[in-house]
């Protein structure tokens, strides 16, 4: 069935800024709160962008929504998955939904890939007749997408989340998603220009949720693995945020700042 009757209510949107080097790897917070989304803001979203490929590691609550702020639908290239949370994934299942009428309405070309573990039937849900593809990723894997090559660690987490590294020529970041304390964190983190970490815990909180890192953990991996730059995500919805900082700042000497809905990284 073609949705021919939408075409005039599909917007598009054009948010390129002239003065970014052509070949910049670029990257947007599309949404940062852990958990679920404050008001008009969402849960873990960020955008990669380079020569054209737009790529998004993990779609939470409100994501969807506030990606079409910086690109249009269609033009999204593939997804990410840390793993298979409601506040990394919820927004899944609508993608798949825009995927289907982007297509059917000729807009968009080819299936959308979504790439997650395979370790629970989780992944079998990210294939959607024609309009999406399920594909496995694990610890092994080495994933070439244009100029980006990803590289995956099993974080330590109630469910199997994965870390992702992300190389482009001699730049690279690292998301450190959902993890208590592993060594595997700084040797995925090693020599990174931008480290993504969460950090859903203050300090005086260690231990009391499993599987997440206090923001004095993430400035710790930092330290250990030699990052230029520090960005402390998947925030809680109480406290002061500036005591992240300054708890992270205790144990990493180099640049941190927290995660802010829009803001732009170029590498």
């Amino acid at each position: 069935m073609r949705f021919a009757f939408l075409r005039p209510l599909c917007i598009r949107f054009r948010t390129m800024n002239p003065e970014e080097p052509v070949n910049a790897y670029k990257i947007t917070t599309i949404g940062w709160w852990g958990a679920f989304p404050s008001a008009g803001e969402a849960t873990s979203g960020y955008l990669l962008q380079s020569d054209g490929l737009n790529i998004l590691l993990d779609c939470g609550s409100g994501v969807l929504s506030l990606l079409q702020n910086y690109i249009e639908l269609q033009n999204l290239d593939a997804v990410i998955l840390s793993h298979y949370h409601w506040d990394h994934v919820a927004d899944i299942g609508c993608l798949q939904y825009a995927a289907r009428i982007m297509m059917d309405l000729g807009d968009r070309k080819k299936p959308l890939d979504i790439y997650g573990h395979a370790e629970d039937d989780n992944l079998s849900g990210l294939s959607y007749l024609q309009y999406s593809r399920g594909c496995p990723i694990d610890p092994q894997t080495v994933l070439a997408l244009g100029a980006f090559k990803f590289t995956f660690s099993r974080n330590i987490h109630p469910d199997p989340c994965f870390s992702i590294r992300i190389e482009q020529a001699n730049r690279c970041m690292v998301y450190i998603a959902d993890t208590a304390w592993t060594h595997d964190l700084v040797r995925i983190a090693q020599n990174a220009d931008l480290l993504l970490c969460e950090s859903s815990l203050y300090d005086e909180y260690l231990g009391m949720i499993p599987g997440h890192l206090t923001a004095g953990e993430a400035g710790e991996i930092a330290a250990r693995a030699g990052v230029k730059h520090l960005v402390l995500t998947h925030l809680p919805h109480f406290g002061n945020h500036a005591l992240l900082l300054e708890q992270a700042g205790k144990k990493f000497a180099g640049k941190i700042e927290l995660a802010t809905t829009g803001k732009v990284w170029l590498l």
